[in-house]
């Protein structure tokens, strides 16, 4: 997946380069207005091309991701209360603490 969202990207940023370049190459002897319509829409490509490049399929696991400003630092467990250590602490909710509990590495016991 990475590599079919990494192809669509440069070949979008391609397309943006032909556009710019060719419309000041060679388009705009033959007719300015076209000239600017093909650098307004070349304007428009890198944005598009930065978020087809940076989106999430539904098969990515994101949340697996080792590292980066999205990992925190987890408290330890209190071994007999199975507390969290600092300021998180349980939900209430046995199915939403163990679906937090999943998505931030802990193993859940009993």
């Amino acid at each position: 997946m990475y590599r079919r969202r990494r192809r669509a990207y440069f070949v979008l940023m391609g397309v943006c380069l032909v556009l710019f370049v060719s419309a000041w190459a060679f388009v705009r002897l033959w007719s300015m207005p076209a000239a600017i319509a093909m650098c307004v829409v070349a304007m428009v490509i890198p944005p598009v091309a930065a978020m087809v490049g940076n989106r999430k399929g539904p098969e990515d696991r994101w949340w697996d991701e080792p590292g980066g400003q999205e990992q925190r630092q987890l408290p330890p467990r209190d071994a007999k209360t199975g507390k969290d250590g600092g300021a998180t602490g349980a939900t209430g909710d046995p199915e939403s603490d163990a679906w937090w509990d999943e998505l931030d590495g802990r193993k859940r016991r009993g």
